[in-house]
Formats: structure tokens, C-alpha cells, sequence
């Protein structure tokens, strides 16, 4: 696996430390930029790469480190991450080098801490990478004319900077993403997000011998430069047996999830990311810690320069995470014919006995649908780690447990038809009067029959009189 190592710093690593990290590898490696100088690497004989440092990030929001890395660390903090080449042995020794030295000289840490260390790590292997051809991706491990693979091996696998833009360059081509990961590595919800449908894949390496694929459990193999499912004689494909693997660690540990819609009209003093922090004050009592277009998020909360950066990538969508009080965003904003529409996850986490704020939710419908342009908001409930990261196992899906419809789709409905559906529920009005919405809840995230309720719902809302 590819070996991660992270410089957590003070003080932003500047060009004299830069130098310090960089010679490590003694005089005889080379060094160049890559990536439109995002990222420094050192390489070997023939231009071979053996360490890539990305540029680095000022962390400003508390708690990321340890989100991300079991490691707490003061606020703001430079974060200056280092990959190392599989190719060459002495490689992950140099990442460590290239960390340790940057830590050493700004006073910060390194992480993992066994990684780091400050003498030089002469590079005798005869084993090598391949030369980067010109434009390739300086942190894929391999390319194939169908998939970028990365090889990743740390607790959480965050959606970075680097990996979004393998991301955005892969999907230009037409191309999938591949992250291969041991069994213990578990995705952050924004890089699951991004992972979902063919043809990304999050892989993972079978401790019994194999791949799987660590959201659906299907069998994988390496087929045509690609890893596809592994069918059986009936050409069926195959579950992993460690997907299925029931495992106790996050016992009693479960989640609050709220999917809503809101559409603005595109108006100069438009303002979005107001109804992510209207849901984060509801739920948790707390306004958002902090904001970003990648992992770690290092932006304070604002949704003024929120605005401003969706604005600026119009007319492109753009994609956010938002964290803060145990609960983690994912926002997408999307400039559309009818305005800006903001489609938000947000999924909170709570552990054993600690009650999941059901009774809020009404009123959070109501402040959607009274001040921010609410389309539909539903709320599921079910097990999961408090963490809020993803694990390479099955889990039990969540329940839903309330469903609103804005205004628009009341009305389109007509609220007569929409108020009455053929269950045993009763919808309550949320909104203005002149244009109300309306609120059905659906039970409290135990019974499995809430799928069929939902169903039953849309379908009569679906049906116009």
C-alpha cells in the first residue's frame, strides 16, 4: 500500500523547511513540480517519483485531526501530507523523512508518529517506478486505459484535495476510480458519496484472500485493467463473506439522517448555506464548526464566502462538506433554469442511549419550509458508528421516520389530496399560510414497515386529482 504520512505543523512550511524535507534523500534525487505546482515530488534515477508532497493546508475548523486521524491537534494547524511510491522500498522511509524533517523544524508532530524521523534515507534499491509520463496524475499508483487505482492504507479515508482532483480528471476521461484499501480502513461520508454507482469503486482486500467491493460486497477481480465483479457458474455475481461478517464494534452506536431540497431564485443577495446552519441549530443547538470543498476542512463557518465560491464555479456544480457538533454535511450545490438549488445529507451521530433528537425534526420543517425555499426533506434513522465514517460491512439501512413537502409540491398536488393520504397518519401544515407545506410522520426509526408507508406516500402525492 501506498504509505501516508502527515506533517502537522504551526507554522506554514515555507521554502527553507521545504529545502530541510526535501533533502533527506540526499543530493542524488531530483525535484520537480507536478500538478500545476500543487504538488513537489522527489524523484529517482530516470525521473522515477518516490514521494509526493502536496501543498499544504491551514486547518482552521477544531477537531479534524482527530476526526480524521485519532490525533488531536490546536487550531489552526498546517496540515502537509507526503505519499510515498510501493515501487521502491526505501520510499515509505523517505515520506517519513520528508514529515519528520518538516515537524522538526516548525515544531509539530507527525502522524502516524512511528512514521516520522529526521535522518537521511539513502534510495540503493534497484526496484523502481516507471517514469511519470507527461500529465499523469502524481498520486494514481496505477493507470489503465479504463481505471485509476490508488492505493490506500490509513483508518480513515478522506476525500482530500488530491483525490477530488483524480476524481474530476478521471470522470473527464470517462474513466473510473478504484481505491484499494485493507479491511479496517473505513471511507469518510463525503468520499462514500462520491464513490456511489459504477464505475468508482471503493476496493477492498479480502483478509481471506481476494477483493470485494466495500459498499455492495460483491466479489471483485482484476479483469481487462479493471477490477469487475467475480461471477459464478450461473453467471451471478458472488458476496463477500467478510461483507456479511457481522461485527460488534459500533454496538448500539446509531444515526440521524435529514436528505433535504431547497431552491432559491438566483438573486444577487442570494445567501446560501443558510439552511444547513437552520438545520444544524435545530439539531444539535450549534452552528456549523466549519466548511470546505475537501478533507480536512479547514474553513471557519461562512456562509457569505460559501456563497461566494458556489458562485464563482457557476456554472458548475459544486460539492461541500460541512462539519461541526458530531454531525457531518454533504452539500451539492446546483444552478438550475428555475434558481440555486441546494441538495444537503446531513447525518448526525449518537452513541448507546443517547436519543437522536426525533422530536425537533417538525420545527426544522417548518423553518425550511417558512424561510428557505423547502422542495422536500426526509429524515431516516438506524444504526451506524457515531463516528459517521463508513465500514466494509453490511449494516442494517435506516428507517425513515418523517417526510415534508414544500409549498411548490402541495400545491402542485393540490393540498386537499396532498392532506389526505390512504394511511394512518395525519400531516400537519408547515410554512406560510398563503403557501403551505406539509409534514407526515412516519415512526420512530424501529419498524420496517416505514419503506412501505414511504412508498404508499409518493405515490399518492405523485397522483394529482
Amino acid at each position: 500500500m501506498t504509505k501516508d504520512v502527515i506533517a502537522l505543523t504551526p507554522k506554514m512550511p515555507d521554502t527553507a523547511a521545504l529545502l530541510v524535507a526535501l533533502a533527506a534523500g540526499g543530493t542524488e534525487l531530483d525535484a520537480a513540480s507536478a500538478a500545476d505546482g500543487a504538488v513537489i515530488q522527489l524523484l529517482g534515477a530516470g525521473g522515477r517519483p518516490l514521494v509526493s508532497v502536496e501543498a499544504p493546508v491551514l486547518v482552521q475548523v477544531p477537531g479534524e485531526t482527530e476526526r480524521l486521524l485519532g490525533t488531536p491537534a490546536r487550531v489552526p494547524v498546517w496540515w502537509t501530507e507526503t505519499r510515498a511510491s510501493t515501487a521502491v522500498p526505501e520510499a515509505a522511509d523517505l515520506a517519513g523523512a520528508v514529515a519528520g524533517r518538516l515537524a522538526e523544524v516548525l515544531g509539530g508532530l507527525v502522524w502516524p508518529p512511528e512514521a516520522g524521523r529526521v535522518t537521511a534515507v539513502p534510495v540503493t534499491s534497484e526496484a523502481s517506478a516507471a517514469p511519470a509520463p507527461v500529465g499523469a496524475l502524481p498520486t494514481v499508483d496505477v493507470v489503465t486505459e479504463s481505471t485509476a487505482v490508488v492505493l490506500a492504507d490509513r483508518p480513515v479515508i478522506p476525500l482530500t484535495a488530491w483525490l477530488s482532483d483524480v476524481l474530476r480528471t478521471t470522470t473527464g476521461f470517462g474513466a473510473a476510480l478504484h481505491i484499494v484499501t485493507p479491511a479496517h480502513c473505513r471511507l469518510s461520508l463525503p468520499l462514500r458519496t462520491v464513490l456511489t454507482g459504477a464505475p468508482n469503486r471503493w476496493v477492498v482486500q479480502d483478509p481471506e484472500g481476494g477483493y470485494y467491493d466495500g459498499l455492495s460486497g460483491a466479489v471483485l477481480s482484476w479483469q481487462d485493467g479493471t477490477f469487475a465483479a467475480a461471477r459464478d457458474a450461473a453467471g451471478q455475481p458472488r458476496a463477500a463473506a467478510a461483507f456479511v461478517r457481522a461485527d460488534g464494534a459500533e454496538a448500539g452506536e446509531h444515526r440521524l439522517t435529514v436528505q433535504f431540497r431547497t431552491e432559491h431564485p438566483a438573486e444577487g443577495e442570494l445567501l446560501l448555506g443558510r439552511s444547513v446552519e437552520a438545520a444544524w441549530r435545530a439539531l444539535t443547538g450549534e452552528p456549523p464548526a466549519g466548511w470546505g470543498t475537501a478533507e480536512p476542512v479547514n474553513l471557519p463557518w461562512s456562509p457569505r464566502q460559501l456563497t461566494d465560491l458556489a458562485r464563482s464555479r457557476v456554472p458548475e456544480p459544486t460539492l461541500l462538506t460541512v462539519v461541526g457538533a458530531g454531525a457531518l454535511a454533504v452539500v451539492r450545490v446546483t444552478r438550475t433554469a428555475a434558481g440555486v438549488e441546494e441538495d444537503v445529507t446531513l447525518t448526525l451521530g449518537y452513541g448507546p442511549g443517547d436519543p437522536a433528537p426525533l422530536d425537533a425534526l417538525p420545527a426544522l420543517a417548518g423553518t425550511l419550509a417558512d424561510g428557505h425555499g423547502l422542495v422536500s426533506m426526509l429524515a431516516s434513522a438506524g444504526p451506524g458508528g457515531r463516528d459517521l465514517n463508513v465500514s466494509p460491512r453490511l449494516g442494517r439501512p435506516p428507517l425513515p421516520v418523517a417526510f415534508a413537502l414544500g409549498g411548490a409540491g402541495v400545491a402542485e398536488a393540490t393540498l386537499t389530496h396532498a392532506r389526505r393520504p390512504p394511511l394512518a397518519l395525519r400531516p400537519s401544515t408547515i410554512g406560510p399560510a398563503r403557501r403551505p407545506g406539509l409534514y407526515y410522520p412516519l415512526g420512530d426509526g424501529t419498524d420496517p414497515a416505514g419503506w412501505d408507508t414511504l412508498s404508499t406516500l409518493l405515490a399518492h402525492l405523485r397522483t394529482t386529482v
